[in-house]
């Protein structure tokens, strides 16, 4: 996971399965479709990520579109990183029908020490949200509940879930007119408008919530490696799971409520593989030009590696034009 991976010298097992199995051992299932994509995310292992889509087989599996009036279309893509470990990202990308409202329904899921709670909450975490009766009315506080009570879950399963983690951005598109964002962690949404870079997600780095972390006991510390970690071994201070660190770790979301308007041209979603080598407005400055959402969306990945990430790297990008 690069540079927020645990300190740890337990080697661990790599992950093989076959085509067939992965659908049922690493894919979400949702009313929809549920599906693989094995577009150059394959190392020598054969390792695969995981995403939900609405889109059933195809050529190209990454794309979607809403089927509100508006002309909405989204699309990502998904690359291993260079380390020896398994593709530990997953993500959403797909639209639903709930009462009344057409929801788009997007998140990155980055994990670290393991894939298995961001598969988790790729199967959960919106069922979760969408489960809290006041959603509508009071988005922040039912936001909120919903990312406590799925990680309260995931720590009571450490036993089956092991004990990574993974940070989460996740967004809500209410029938094309309202984006609901929420995050933990420093995978990260960001919006264009008049060609200018919005971030509506917030980087919870330990350097900043360091005051926190102490006043529950904890410590912050640039050794071992080179950023700063909780408790020494981990780069953000706010994640799911982990829970030999959750005393000291938050799973408090923060929340943003964007108006799309004439505008928005453009969100991003992307794991921190993409933005520690992209600055916000580098990233929407690359894929201003691009009409296809699944074409913007590699085009980012592509530029990263580029830049020389290392790390696992999802992008999710929703076109309003």
């Amino acid at each position: 996971m690069g540079a927020r991976e645990q300190i740890t010298t337990k080697s661990r097992r790599v992950l093989r399965m076959s085509e067939n199995e992965l659908p049922f051992k690493l894919c979400a299932k949702n009313v929809l479709t549920s599906q693989c994509r094995d577009e150059n995310i394959l190392n020598a292992e054969n390792e695969k990520a995981c995403f939900v889509s609405t889109q059933p087989a195809s050529p190209d599996p990454g794309k979607g579109k809403s089927r509100m009036p508006k002309h909405v279309t989204h699309g990502f893509h998904l690359v291993k990183g260079k380390s020896n470990h398994p593709m530990e990202d997953c993500l959403v990308s797909e639209y639903k029908k709930v009462d009344d409202k057409e929801l788009g329904l997007f998140a990155i899921f980055d994990g670290h020490m393991g894939h298995s709670v961001a598969n988790y909450l790729q199967s959960h975490l919106f069922n979760n949200i969408l489960k809290e009766h006041d959603l509508w009315n009071n988005t922040e506080s039912a936001m909120k509940r919903a990312y406590h009570a799925t990680d309260a879950s995931i720590l009571e399963q450490s036993v089956v879930l092991g004990k990574g983690g993974s940070t989460a951005v996740t967004a809500i598109l209410i029938n094309n007119q309202k984006l609901v964002v929420a995050n933990v962690g420093d995978s990260r949404a960001v919006m264009c408008k008049k060609g200018v870079a919005k971030q509506l997600s917030v980087d919870h780095e330990p350097g900043k919530e360091k005051d926190r972390i102490e006043s529950k006991g904890g410590f912050v510390s640039n050794l071992p490696g080179d950023v700063p970690r909780v408790d020494g071994q981990l780069a953000v201070a706010r994640a799911f799971g982990d829970k030999s660190l959750k005393r000291h770790l938050s799973s408090e979301p923060d929340v943003a409520v964007e108006m799309i308007d004439d505008d928005t041209e453009f969100v991003i979603l992307a794991s921190d593989g993409l933005w520690t080598v992209m600055s916000n407005q580098e990233a929407v400055d690359s894929i201003k030009s691009i009409k296809d959402a699944a074409s913007a969306a590699k085009h980012l990945i592509e530029e990263a590696l580029s830049r020389k990430s290392r790390d696992d790297i999802s992008c999710i990008v929703v076109k309003f034009q």
